[in-house]
């Protein structure tokens, strides 16, 4: 097969106001606290959810195990230069230009196309990056998500009733770009100041989620109809987190306290808990893969509420596939506890996309 890689590569830097605390070493590097100052988080934002050079050409090597790869960028010319390459498939790993659609948007020129592609269609990759959208056809279907308000301007703020503690997210984004260690808010003061935050910085709808207290896990599945297989369950250990921090998977402790020269020891995979809460954890997943129509692969975010009652927070149907163990990516970190590989993995997500389309290696 003549296979399209597209992607949106990384290509820059972006500053991230903060108010709470960063990360310093203690006088004698012993110890890790984190400091109540004011600082900015000088890390790629804008570009958060975009790959490195290193990961485009680990899913590029994996695909050349058995087919040749083309590579396109998912700029501006994509259109054209797919529409003149016509190749048999594309792997998609593009997220998009800009604004709340971006995700959708190569898969949508590839229909206009009549190309086949891998992952889900643009109405769920667009539902499921609007997490509003996504929450309110859970809850439709009575899969647990936390209750939820949207706010989209600060006047909005005197008429809510905001579930504290509450998180405070950007509506449209992924990789915790706009989730910072202060977004747990539990005043109507804080709530101001992190929504106002949001709609600053991000230009965008803030989500206002109720915070649940429980333990928090990342799920990862495989393929389509009956044959969907769930990956071991991996915990995000949130007590491994730094003195001082607040319980939530942020920018901080996913991008910067954890990195390769100072790792932070918060995944088990799998994940220490029982077989009951495994198997309902494993039931939710299936059912929101289900009536939100993904295709071929996805990651879902789940946490547990004060009952211990599992509730899915968001899903990733574009997961993330940092090649490096050492980086932590839970989608390849779940495949290799079943002794699937990272070549293996990204060629299994092609099978699936080429039986989908019924098309043969």
């Amino acid at each position: 097969m003549h296979v399209a890689l597209v992607y949106n590569v990384k290509n820059g830097n972006t500053e991230v106001e903060t108010n709470e605390h960063v990360r310093e070493e203690s006088a004698d590097d012993t110890v890790e606290v984190l400091a109540p100052v004011k600082a900015k988080l000088t890390r790629d934002d804008t570009y958060l959810e975009w790959d490195s050079e290193e990961t485009i050409q680990a899913v590029k090597a994996a695909l050349e195990e058995g087919h040749t790869v083309t590579l396109i960028e998912a700029n501006e010319d994509a259109f054209q230069k797919l529409s003149a390459l016509r190749p048999d498939i594309v792997f998609n790993i593009a997220e998009g230009l800009r604004g709340a659609s971006r995700e959708a948007q190569v898969p949508a020129f590839l229909e206009f196309l009549g190309i086949p592609y891998t992952g889900s269609d643009p109405v769920t990759l667009g539902i499921c990056l609007d997490k509003s959208r996504a929450k309110e056809i859970l809850s439709h279907y009575k899969i647990p998500t936390a209750p939820f308000v949207v706010v989209s301007s600060l006047e909005e703020l005197n008429s809510i009733q905001a579930p504290f503690p509450a998180v405070v997210k950007p509506l449209y984004e992924g990789s915790s770009k706009g989730v910072l260690n202060s977004s747990i808010v539990r005043t109507p003061e804080e709530l101001h100041r992190e929504v106002k935050r949001v709609l600053e910085q991000y230009d965008e709808p803030a989500l206002v989620e109720k915070f649940l207290s429980g333990r928090e896990f990342t799920v990862a599945l495989l393929g389509n109809g009956e044959s969907v297989r769930v990956l071991p369950v991996v915990e995000v250990r949130l007590d491994k987190l730094p003195p001082g921090a607040n319980p939530i998977y942020s920018y901080e402790a996913k991008w910067m306290w954890d990195q390769p020269d100072h790792p932070i020891n918060m995944y088990d995979c799998p994940a220490n808990i029982d077989a009951a809460l495994d198997a309902r954890i494993q039931e939710i997943c299936k059912q929101a893969y289900t009536v939100l129509r993904v295709r071929d692969w996805c990651r879902m975010d789940v946490r547990l509420d004060e009952t211990g009652e599992p509730n899915i927070i968001e899903l990733n149907p574009l997961p993330g596939i940092l090649p490096n163990p050492d980086d932590h990516s839970c989608f390849p970190m779940a495949a290799r506890k079943v002794g699937i590989n990272y070549n293996q993995l990204l060629n299994n997500v092609l099978d699936n996309a080429l039986a989908r389309h019924g098309m043969g290696r």
